[in-house]
């Protein structure tokens, strides 16, 4: 099939072996890639009510039919498991290097399960799959280990997806790195992988995937070059000079970014103590190089080399959500320490949106008097202190003291402590992303009732929404339609392996890469088959686990409940559950249950497998 190489690598660790298969035609079709295809294989692949850490839970690296393909933003992979944070569907994606590399190894997706006895990190090169001991690797961050295989390997020429520190320490909080600072970060998938003392998968090869309109896809290229350098390609300059740190300032002085622990807005966290984290102030102090992810003609990655007082170290500029996550919900304007709790979290594999997330709320905490100065080992963690957010940072990154009880973020923290559960900010127990639900509604639904909870990537009236003006976004009439549009498009993304990006690719250019993958022209009614049996098949997963409708939750404070006086989200209550339920009518699911009807199981086909578990007769 063109857009696949054509071979599944399935490992099992526990006795170190392994099959390899041919892709399975049939659901290549029906779900292409990423999380779609990965929740099909996970769904045959994983009994029900699999403990997440038990030795038959299986962890997957999918890959998506434009991976190196040289389609213009077609770089990403998805990682796909159970979840340790909320005990179901999980899955995360990355950009960088690792998808074309995936293919380049031989396979579209590999899927391990079992445990190893000890430290252990796969090298496939051209489907020659080895089990390498990873005993001298266990403990080392990062970098270190990259530099430690390239040793090994003795070149360049991989790319690895690896766990650091928070990985082998099984925190929920745990990312998946490839290529130093890109993340599969959310839902604790590097947890999963240390729970089976993988350290790394290494992939390389020579494999190419065949297309079937290699011209067009050049054509497709060259086009939108003409695009972006011609009027209507005027929003593009400031996410390829700046990245996803372009939109930050107007998030803030919208309410759309968390501020205080989503408990504050704009006055709390004014234009000059935001402006002094944008991209525009920070690249020109600290900005070395721009780079760039495979085959992507934005390049919004940059690094910096920032040297501060006693500090000199190089990290990566922060992402959005890493500036909303150390910047704004903790009130702090110092680009120092932004930058270095960003340098920390990429170096011991945290995921920053819940790393931020759980020291805002040890902030609200104590400032209501619910922790001591000596419980915080002398971190005086008032809003804005800098060098109490890089103390708290490095204290959880290295395991030590209070950090070893925030290790699991705010809901484990939570119960430990008993205490502070009135300043969580999460859905189903994972800490909420940049875009406020109370100023986007879309997000609000999206966040709780996504079947991977508290995801800015994941489908609805998306973050753009939010800019919205108020009598727009806040008229909730005919909103089912339009979300479950949102849902299809996002679906689409993800599962063919493009960035979310790809919004700023020529309109129409996303679909015509995967006709000329294909060689098919798809219609409008197929693509929406696509996304919406990718949506279905993510959601059946944890149907099948007993998680319905009621079993979705999202913090109150975060839909306006109570809500905030004064500022943009002034008197706002999000009505989240007739939002449900005009989505969950509009995808012709069971509205009380938010479970797929028969007759839309019937009519997107391709889903038997869920047919006949939730409708055996």
């Amino acid at each position: 099939m063109h857009g696949f190489v054509g071979k599944v690598l399935k490992v099992d660790l526990s006795d170190q072996s392994f099959i390899i298969e041919d892709l399975n035609e049939q659901w290549a079709k029906d779900f292409l890639g990423g999380p779609s295809l990965g929740a099909r294989y996970l769904y045959d692949l994983m009994p029900a009510n699999t403990p997440v850490y038990a030795p038959e839970s299986v962890i997957g690296f999918v890959s998506g039919p434009v991976n190196d393909t040289k389609s213009f933003m077609g770089g990403r992979y998805t990682v796909v498991s159970k979840s340790p944070v909320y005990n179901g569907f999980n899955d995360s994606n990355s950009g960088g290097t690792f998808g074309p590399y995936l293919k380049r190894s031989g396979f579209d997706a590999i899927f391990v399960k079992g445990i190893s006895e000890k430290p252990v990190y796969l090298f496939i090169d051209d489907r020659k799959v080895e089990f390498r001991d990873a005993s001298a690797l266990w403990g080392k961050k990062t970098v270190e280990t990259e530099e430690a295989l390239r040793a090994e390997i003795g070149d360049n020429n991989f790319c690895a997806a690896l766990i650091a520190p928070a990985g082998e320490r099984l925190s929920h909080m745990a990312a998946i790195m490839n290529d130093g600072h890109r993340a599969a970060g959310r839902g604790g998938s590097g947890a999963v992988m240390g729970s089976k003392k993988l350290k790394a998968v290494v992939c390389r090869g020579t494999h190419t995937v065949t297309v079937e309109d290699t011209q067009a896809i050049k054509d497709i290229n060259k086009s939108w070059r003409a695009y972006a350098d011609g009027p209507d390609g005027a929003r593009i300059g400031p996410w390829s000079t700046h990245g996803t740190a372009a939109n930050y300032e107007h998030c803030v002085l919208l309410s759309d970014a968390g501020i205080k622990n989503w408990g504050g807005q704009p006055a709390d966290m004014p234009e000059e103590m935001v402006k002094p984290l944008t991209g525009e102030v920070m690249d020109a102090k600290y900005k070395v190089k721009k780079y760039a992810c495979h085959t992507c003609n934005i390049g919004c990655g940059a690094e910096y080399h920032v040297k501060e007082g006693d500090l000199d170290y190089k990290t990566d500029r922060p992402e959005y959500e890493t500036l909303g996550a150390f910047g704004s919900m903790l009130l702090n304007s110092d680009p120092v320490s932004v930058t270095y709790c960003n340098l920390l979290c990429n170096e011991y594999g945290f995921d920053t949106i819940s790393m931020g997330g759980t020291i805002a709320w040890l902030m609200e905490c104590y400032e209501n008097g619910l922790f001591t100065l000596e419980e915080l080992e002398g971190i005086d963690l008032k809003w804005g202190n800098a060098e109490a957010i890089m103390a708290m940072t490095k204290k959880i990154c290295d395991y030590e003291g209070i950090g070893v009880h925030l290790h699991d973020a705010t809901v484990k923290a939570v119960a430990h402590f008993g205490r502070g559960a009135e300043y969580l900010g999460e859905a189903s127990g994972i800490e909420i992303p940049h875009h406020c639900g109370r100023c986007n509604p879309g997000m609000a639904r999206t966040f709780t009732f996504d079947p991977t909870p508290g995801r800015h990537v994941k489908g609805g009236r998306g973050a753009g929404y939010g800019f919205a003006p108020p009598e727009v976004k806040y008229n909730y009439d005919d909103f089912g339609e339009p979300d479950k549009a949102g849902v299809i498009n996002a679906e689409y993304d993800n599962l063919s392996g493009f960035c979310h990006f790809a919004f700023l690719l020529e309109p129409g250019s996303k679909f015509k890469y995967l006709d000329a993958v294909f060689g098919h022209k798809h219609t409008r009614e197929e693509l929406d088959v696509l996304g919406l049996r990718s949506f279905a098949m993510r959601a059946a997963f944890n149907i099948r686990e007993g998680i319905t409708r009621k079993d979705y939750k999202i913090s109150p404070r975060n839909i306006g409940e109570p809500p905030i006086e004064g500022g943009p989200l002034d008197n706002v209550t999000i009505p989240l559950e007739n939002l449900a339920d005009q989505f969950f009518t509009a995808m012709n699911w069971h509205v009380d249950t938010g479970i797929p009807t028969k007759a839309f199981l019937e009519e997107i086909g391709g889903l038997e497998c869920v047919l006949k578990d939730i409708y055996p007769a």
